[in-house]
């Protein structure tokens, strides 16, 4: 009898035990967890552990409140400005990919969040009542359905100032109200939107590309400022992160990141070496090279495919600033905005960069990190207005440059 007693408190012991391991294993596990980087860990965490109702109600309760503001309207008044659709807790020194996008091309909002491991901040541009509605329905099912977009996406809205956007029913659209996955989402969005170049709107309103730049860049140390359809190289903002952490040198300077267009874009090169086997070839080329070869040279695209390969991020050369350059970069410090006054196409980028030329930056090219953009730019298929536009812009351009002297007089740089 006292020799079962004893076994049974062995039992009783040992199952105790074997409790105390269990629950100091899924401890650990939660700890592990939190530390967890790469799109791939994060996935199959929400898999298995979906976000609690509270934290859709929080998104729900800013996009809410966002929309119940009304809007401030632009300095220019023709517009109607909601920031904060959607927000992001982030480090004030990480790197943000800033980009924007009429609601049609949102889509491509799928690919940047697969290669893009950092924060992202997104301006929208809804040109009609009916597509602001359609942007703040898509809003909330994104963020209630992508646990990504709540963690690491801000976003923001911009339409016409005669329109205000308001508070979506979950009911309308109903086939969005159906929804239970973010593929299902983005698949849904693939079927009703029709993608195309940001500024053919198919309205008379003028689409406010640099208001939704300086928008999407708001408050950030350090951007890289695209355009929705263009897909950075794998592991660019971690490299980024590395190396700007590393040193505090690159203030005032901007990073250049090369930028290239790829005649399909059924698979995009993820690395350097990828990228050279489509560009040896002519499937990849560089950008807006049948459309303004110019606007990109001075990268050198000759000497950057012959660096030789290295496995960290780092400038490879500096290139000085020639008119009519418009590379896209990172920089951090007093970052020139973009004058607000360039809408639809043509000088857009231009003038922000020759500003921030005549400011004092300096440019370096990076060695290993890239853009893609999704197709060939040709003239053929570009915007049927953009001659007249590109006349507006270009005396616009020049008034700019006469107005930098004054704002600079100490300055010995010049566009």
């Amino acid at each position: 009898m006292q020799m079962s007693y004893a076994i049974r408190c062995a039992f009783y012991q040992l199952l105790l035990a074997a409790l105390m391991l269990v629950a100091m294993l899924q401890l650990l596990y939660l700890s592990l967890l939190s530390g967890l980087h790469g799109q791939e860990e994060q996935d199959q965490y929400f898999e298995f552990f979906p976000p609690s109702p509270r934290s859709v109600d929080q998104v729900k309760a800013q996009l809410r409140t966002a929309l119940a503001s009304g809007g401030v309207l632009d300095a220019s008044g023709d517009y109607r400005v909601y920031r904060g659709l959607l927000k992001t807790t982030m480090d004030p020194n990480d790197v943000i990919l800033a980009t924007h996008a009429s609601v049609d091309n949102l889509l491509h909002l799928s690919g940047l969040l697969e290669r893009w491991e950092g924060p992202l901040s997104v301006s929208v541009f809804a040109a009609t009542k009916e597509e602001a509605q359609l942007a703040t329905v898509l809003t909330y099912a994104l963020s209630s359905h992508c646990p990504d977009m709540r963690a690491r996406v801000a976003m923001h809205l911009v339409c016409p100032s005669r329109y205000e956007a308001a508070v979506p029913d979950p009911r309308e659209p109903g086939e969005f109200a159906l929804l239970r996955s973010c593929q299902e989402v983005f698949d849904k969005l693939a079927r009703v939107a029709q993608p195309g170049i940001n500024y053919a709107l198919g309205t008379n309103v003028s689409y406010p590309n640099n208001l939704l730049r300086n928008l999407a860049r708001e408050g950030a140390n350090y951007a890289l400022v695209i355009d929705v359809d263009m897909v950075p190289s794998e592991g660019l903002w971690r490299g980024l992160r590395e190396m700007l952490d590393q040193s505090k040198q690159w203030v005032g300077t901007a990073l250049v990141v090369p930028a290239f267009e790829i005649r399909r874009a059924r698979r995009m090169p993820t690395n350097k070496n990828e990228l050279l086997q489509l560009y040896q070839v002519g499937e990849v080329r560089p950008f807006y090279y049948g459309l303004c070869t110019p606007c990109q040279a001075p990268t050198n695209y000759s000497r950057w495919v012959n660096l030789p390969e290295e496995t960290l991020l780092r400038p490879a050369y500096v290139v000085p600033w020639q008119d009519p350059w418009e590379p896209f970069y990172v920089a951090g410090g007093k970052v020139p905005n973009f004058d607000e006054r360039f809408r639809q196409y043509g000088f857009n980028r231009i003038s922000q960069a020759c500003e921030l030329h005549v400011a004092g930056f300096d440019f370096e090219v990076l060695n290993e990190g890239f853009l893609v953009h999704k197709g060939f730019k040709e003239a053929l298929k570009f915007h049927p207005q953009k001659e007249a536009e590109n006349q507006h812009n270009k005396i616009l351009y020049r008034q700019f440059k006469q107005e930098l002297k004054a704002k600079y007089p100490d300055s010995p740089r010049h566009c």
